[in-house]
């Protein structure tokens, strides 16, 4: 933000841990005054329990409205149980982020929950623009003070502000882009919801270079995350500079609708023969771009990694033994497959590699050094080397040399493997040509920024994970999802079990021609049951 810029800090700010269920755990000693709220109990008096009252939730929240109004900051977060942290964001509402003619008009309460509308005025610099939205408070009993108190949220504010967020008027940190596609179409924050986040990147690192001139706009700044500003309203446009992406319009509306039909779910495409990202989307309650910075178990999809390091390192080939036992052990600890599988001691590596059989892989853990499989993913997948340069924030992917059991379950991408969507994107592209070429959002030619680079792999290595690839995408465990696909069509099913949710990560990842795909989602079972779904209606609109 630039020099006059007005700031809102919002909760996070402070480190003080309020305890128990988000009700107040400080001693408040002030009582409030006549027009509001519920003042502790006289001494020689119980404290009051239990869930506050109706009339002490209108009584509550009234008071606070009425002092928010006002601007008594004070006031106000002293109705609250984190006073700490909700004073600085209330006091500088109406006094540092221009937002003047407060209105808050309560809506019907709904038990301890009360809906609300704020309407106000943000000024700055001689322009001005009218601001409405609504939020939600809920009123709590406070622990030490037996008061009805509202339970502080920075959202309680504005539904947009996190911890750490911050509310800045002023003119603009950047000039605004106006991103295109690969063929020139524009690409809209309205007509594909999942790039807001990456549109928001995009113009915080190449506002200035796209050539534009900065607006003047009220905007949430995420000092926690280091994310890009996120615009709530302009009061005077700037000039848009035009920004040229790798994004393909038809892939990126394709990938919208699919992770639509399933909750948590993400979705990377790259082009393998350029590693450029044609599609990046994301339908999660959060907003968070688990596409490129998700770090979870990627399943069996990473045993394209790990068939590679087997046949790199002469422990067997494509038409080698992997026999597919019921059940391994490594280190003491007993591997299974999924239920139904049946055993087949004379199975060959793509025999047991279409049929995701786990305990195939973990027999091959004690003829693995412990850092083979970490050589592998960097030095000819390009994983996990922390030298990216996508454009945007993205994770690099991370397949640490961990001894003991993790050996044999890195094998089978749990463990401590980690992966987003577009690692396992990339490290499909590169079974795909046998060439890494790091997935780049924006071309490299608008800022010169230095690629990762890595080895790859041998032509025999790339011929035999393509050929294991497409038996799995034709007869194997992704051939109900693959099927219909025309062209050359490879893929790898997946399913992480991760601790605590009832149902594992879908994880899927396949190429058709010159476009790979993954993608997962989260509790959402097997990898055929949503991520496969998502990447194969991805793959058929790349085609």
């Amino acid at each position: 933000m630039r020099k006059g810029v007005k700031a809102t800090v919002v909760g996070g700010v402070f480190t003080v841990m309020v305890a128990g269920a988000g009700y107040g755990a400080f001693n408040f000693v002030s009582a409030l005054s006549d027009d509001g709220g519920t003042a502790p109990a006289a001494q020689g008096e119980p404290l009051r329990s239990g869930p506050p009252s109706g009339a002490e939730v209108k009584e509550t929240s009234r008071a606070f409205f009425a002092a928010w109004e006002s601007g008594q900051g004070a006031r106000a977060a002293s109705l609250t149980n984190f006073e700490e942290a909700a004073e600085p964001v209330l006091t500088s509402f109406g006094q540092d982020a221009g937002l003047t003619d407060v209105k808050i008009t309560p809506g019907a309460t709904r038990g301890r929950t009360v809906p609300f509308s704020v309407r106000a005025t943000v000024s700055y610099g001689g322009k001005s623009k009218p601001l409405a939205y609504r939020s939600t408070l809920t009123v709590v009993r406070g622990e030490s003070t037996g008061r009805a108190l509202v339970d502080w949220e920075p959202s309680v504010v504005h539904p947009g502000l996190k911890d750490g967020d911050i509310l800045v008027t002023g003119e603009s940190a950047a000039p605004e882009v106006e991103a295109v596609d690969r063929d020139g179409t524009v690409l809209s924050k309205e007509k594909y919801p999942s790039l807001g986040p990456l549109l928001d990147e995009l113009r915080a690192r190449y506002g200035e270079r796209a050539g534009g001139t900065p607006g003047v706009e009220l905007a949430v700044r995420h000092t926690a995350t280091e994310a890009a500003d996120t615009t709530l309203l302009t009061l005077s446009k700037g000039r848009p500079g035009k920004l040229p992406t790798t994004l393909s319009a038809p892939v990126q509306a394709a990938a919208e609708q699919a992770v639509g039909r399933y909750d948590e779910s993400s979705v990377v495409a790259v082009k393998p023969s350029t590693g450029e990202i044609l599609a990046v989307a994301n339908n999660r309650a959060d907003g968070f771009n688990a596409a490129f910075l998700g770090q979870v178990a990627p399943g069996s999809t990473m045993k394209i990694v790990s068939a590679a390091t087997l046949i790199d390192n002469g422990i067997t080939s494509m038409n080698g033994p992997a026999p597919c036992p019921p059940n391994a052990v490594s280190e003491s600890q007993t591997f299974h497959n999924l239920e139904g599988m049946t055993p087949n001691e004379g199975a060959t590596l793509s025999e047991s590699f279409a049929r995701s059989c786990n305990t195939a892989f973990i027999k091959f853990a004690d003829e693995v050094k412990v850092d083979s499989l970490t050589r592998e993913a960097q030095d000819r997948f390009g994983i996990g080397r922390d030298d990216w340069k996508v454009g945007v924030p993205s994770f690099d992917g991370s397949v640490p040399a961990a001894g003991g059991p993790d050996t044999a379950a890195n094998l089978i991408g749990q463990g401590q493997v980690q992966m987003s969507p577009l690692n396992m994107a990339s490290i499909t592209a590169t079974a795909r040509t046998g060439a890494f070429r790091q997935p780049v959002i924006v071309p490299q030619s608008l800022d010169g920024r230095e690629l990762a680079k890595a080895q790859g792999l041998s032509g025999d290595t790339a011929a035999q994970l393509r050929a294991m690839m497409n038996r799995t995408a034709t007869s194997g465990t992704a051939a109900s999802v693959m099927s219909g696909l025309s062209g050359e069509i490879g893929a790898k099913t997946g399913s992480a079990e991760v601790d605590g949710n009832a149902k594992a990560d879908s994880w899927f990842t396949g190429y058709r021609d010159d476009v790979a795909a993954a993608a997962m989602a989260q509790q959402g079972g097997r990898g055929g049951e949503a991520a496969g779904p998502i990447v194969a209606a991805v793959l058929r609109a790349g085609g």
